[in-house]
């Protein structure tokens, strides 16, 4: 790796975590108490668990030039990864089970509030 391959991917890394934030910030403002940042399991990573209630939120947040760039950006295969990982998450908390689980994304593009597409995909689409 060239050391600007390496620079890109942390400034990729940085502009990631900053996104991450203001999304977690911007639902946590909306009454969603974060349970987990970028929870890692074998078969994937979820950007944000939230929590309203009974309710557990799973979040994808990408940041894109334009909020539809960045809803578009969220493929099936992505969205195959992320409800593999609910359910690896799910039940390593028991106590969750019987939660009612939602996908949601933010999509965040400069100078432009968050847009947070609720139910973006569920188990069975």
């Amino acid at each position: 790796m060239t050391r600007t391959m390496a620079r890109d991917r942390r400034a990729a890394e940085r502009q990631g975590h900053r996104a991450e934030t203001l999304a977690a910030l911007y639902l946590q403002l909306k009454g969603y108490r974060l349970i987990a940042r970028r929870f890692k399991t074998p078969v994937g990573e979820i950007d944000l668990v939230m929590r309203r209630g009974r309710l557990l939120v799973f979040v994808e947040v990408k940041a894109r030039r334009t909020a539809d760039e960045a809803i578009s950006a969220v493929s099936p295969t992505a969205r195959r990864r992320i409800l593999r990982a609910a359910d690896w998450f799910i039940a390593s908390r028991p106590a969750t089970a019987d939660f009612g689980v939602r996908f949601d994304v933010v999509a965040l593009a400069p100078r432009r509030w968050p847009h947070h597409l609720r139910d973006a995909f569920s188990l069975d689409r």
